[in-house]
Order: structure tokens, then C-alpha cells, then sequence
């Protein structure tokens, strides 16, 4: 499966003008880095990929659509899937978008 074209693109309008955004192809899907640091992604599974603080993962997992993000069967702490169904609008979309930029920005830049 590859990333929803349509949903990059609405990760892009609302990233458009940072200047610390850039984008970048990861795991088949498209991933939005701020200075260097993964923040969102159009997954390649379907749905959005958000890094969020580790420390709100479990208290974020209650937000409907949102589930674990899990690499080789574990579940990653600071890592969520949102499914696609809770992405219909920018008014969905756009809290998690924020929410994953805002942790990446917190990150050292990467070289």
C-alpha cells in the first residue's frame, strides 16, 4: 500500500511556511521533518503517523481513532497511528499535525 496522496497533501497546507518542515520518503510513506526530526507521517499503512512527548502516549491512546504505533509487534511509547476515519477534515487532522510538530520542534535539530 502506498500513503494517501490526498492526505499529504493536507499535511502540506498546514505546514506551509515553516521553514523548518521538510519532506521526506520513510517506511512507504511520506514523512514531515522539523529540523530534521520526524513529526508526522502519511502512512504507508493508511492513516497518519504522529510522534508525540513518550510521556502523553498512554493518555493519548483514549483519543478516538488514535492507536499504538507498533514496529515488529511492540508498541512504540511516543509514537501514534490515527486511522484514516478520523481524518476525514482539517479540523481532525489538524490537532494531531500541531501536536507532532510541536514535539518535534522540542528535539535537538538533527545534522
Amino acid at each position: 500500500m502506498t500513503y494517501d496522496e490526498d492526505l499529504a497533501q493536507r499535511i502540506r497546507e498546514l505546514v506551509a511556511g515553516d521553514p523548518d518542515v521538510t519532506e521526506k520518503r520513510m517506511f512507504g510513506g511520506l514523512a514531515f521533518l522539523v529540523r530534521g526530526n520526524m513529526s508526522v507521517a502519511a502512512s504507508g499503512q493508511g492513516g497518519l503517523m504522529v510522534r508525540v512527548d513518550p510521556a502523553q502516549t498512554d493518555a493519548l491512546l483514549s483519543e478516538q481513532h488514535a492507536g499504538p504505533f507498533e514496529m515488529r509487534g511492540r508498541a512504540m511509547q511516543g509514537w501514534l497511528r490515527v486511522d484514516a476515519e478520523g481524518l476525514r477534515t482539517q479540523s481532525e487532522l489538524e490537532p494531531w499535525v500541531r501536536r507532532g510538530v510541536a514535539y518535534a520542534r522540542s528535539l535537538p535539530q538533527k545534522p
